[in-house]
């Protein structure tokens, strides 16, 4: 497999995954996805929203954006504006991504930021951005558990290919 198709196929995973957590949270109440509980946030919809601030903050950096938005010093969103701004970055990445070539994805990029300093390919930029999204919904599994949200639909990076594979058969 390619580089540019296995970042491609990350990207769609992303997306997938995302939708998927999206379409299992709509159904729940604004309690529920409002309940603190001890986490790197404390409730489900501070968790999504940082998981699109984050994909905001790593989608200018690999797209090399100039215009980024920080979404922490905006008014907090809405449920559905967090919903929403959720898959549309996610698919912003999946269109964008789907563009690069080779030569793009392995482009040293330099980040300096107030967190840290780096440069390196763009593509572990790409890998580092949904790895993280990953960890925070795996986060917002265990919230939902410790307030009673069993319900969880299974969005496993091998369990998705395994479900597109099936799709292709």
């Amino acid at each position: 497999m390619s580089l540019q198709k296995l970042m491609t196929n990350y990207a769609d995973y992303n997306l997938w995954a995302n939708t998927q957590f999206i379409t299992w949270l709509s159904t729940k109440s604004d309690e529920q996805l409002n309940t603190d509980v001890p986490s790197s946030y404390a409730s489900i919809l501070k968790s999504l929203h940082h998981i699109w601030a984050v994909e905001e903050y790593w989608y200018s950096i690999i797209m090399k954006k100039d215009d980024f938005i920080n979404l922490y010093t905006i008014p907090t969103p809405t449920k559905d504006e967090i919903f929403e701004g959720l898959v549309h970055r996610s698919q912003t990445l999946v269109d964008d991504i789907k563009l690069l070539t080779g030569d793009q994805l392995c482009e040293k990029v330099e980040v300096i930021s107030p967190w840290f300093q780096a440069n390196m390919e763009r593509y572990e930029y790409i890998q580092h951005t949904f790895n993280h999204s990953t960890y925070h919904r795996g986060q917002i599994v265990t919230i939902g558990r410790n307030i009673g949200i069993t319900d969880g639909s299974m969005t496993d990076y091998n369990f998705y290919n395994i479900a597109k594979q099936k799709q292709t058969a």
